[in-house]
């Protein structure tokens, strides 16, 4: 499917200011960004926004999946002063809430574990009122590895479900459906105290049926948030889009999954997983009657 409906298409006023200030920062300091090596749709209004998503470990994945734009192949060692970079990064940009993924680093014995527990710690040294969300890989499945890394002052655990079971095969070949949902209930019985975070994507040839048995997993895995948005094929090495849902799709399987009892939901063409997440985060805090 190459022509693609009007709604694919985003109309915003940018800050070319604020767009080449983030970048010139992100060369400067030697970081990766998500919003560049994923191929992201919304890059441009989130450097607008002064906002970006810092990508841990390099920007090469020791996996190759199908929907993914970032670069498969050997990743190089990991840099010391990366965690002290993005934290200075996060202090110069004004972040009052910070993103961090990384690449899936299966060449590593704790899957980046502790390095992500390193940043975490420094963002929170250098900024003591920032709020941290760690989206990670699934460190595969090991349990020491995720207690390692909730044993840092993050605020958000997101994991990717990214597609119904039945696509894993061909989506995911490296990855595991019931181990991303097992990673997700181990973090809310590890950190009672912390909101888990999961998000997925439609167009890559599932069916409502699927969904909704997707849905229903990731609510009995006690997620908190969910965001479920459009794929789009970052290039013509990846999987093609099967179908684009329309933005009254999107609201109705948004307000679906609301009423599943998820604390907060985005679901629309544009949404990803770290898309505005401070935002969402504000969603969850009031459906629970807390303070920001």
């Amino acid at each position: 499917m190459d022509k693609k409906p009007s709604w694919i298409k985003k109309k915003i006023s940018l800050n070319n200011t604020n767009i080449s200030k983030v970048k010139r920062l992100i060369d400067r300091s030697d970081l990766h960004t998500v919003c560049q090596s994923a191929k992201c749709p919304n890059i441009f209004e989130c450097f607008s926004r002064k906002t970006s998503t810092f990508m841990l470990m390099g920007d090469i994945c020791t996996r190759n999946c199908a929907f993914c734009g970032v670069q498969s192949g050997k990743p190089g060692p990991l840099d010391p002063e990366e965690p002290e970079k993005i934290a200075l990064a996060v202090r110069e940009m004004g972040l009052h809430y910070t993103v961090i993924t990384s690449v899936t680093r299966d060449d590593i014995d704790d899957g980046g574990a502790g390095h992500f527990l390193e940043t975490v710690q420094e963002i929170k040294r250098v900024n003591p009122q920032a709020k941290v969300e760690c989206l990670i890989p699934d460190l595969k499945g090991n349990r020491g590895s995720l207690e390692t890394l909730l044993g840092g002052d993050l605020d958000v655990l997101n994991h990717n479900m990214e597609t119904v079971r039945e696509k894993y095969p061909g989506v995911r070949k490296d990855a595991d459906y019931q181990r991303s949902l097992d990673l997700l209930r181990d973090a809310k019985k590890i950190r009672p105290d912390i909101y888990t975070k999961s998000g997925f994507m439609l167009g890559l040839g599932e069916n409502m049926e699927q969904v909704t048995r997707l849905l229903e997993d990731i609510k009995s895995s006690m997620v908190d948030i969910i965001t479920i948005g459009q794929y789009l094929q970052p290039s013509r090495e990846n999987i093609k889009v099967s179908r684009y849902y329309s933005p009254e799709e999107f609201s109705s399987l948004g307000k679906r999954a609301k009423d599943m009892g998820f604390l907060a939901v985005e679901a629309g063409p544009f949404v990803r997983s770290s898309y505005c997440a401070e935002i969402v985060l504000k969603k969850a805090l009031d459906s629970k009657g807390e303070k920001d």
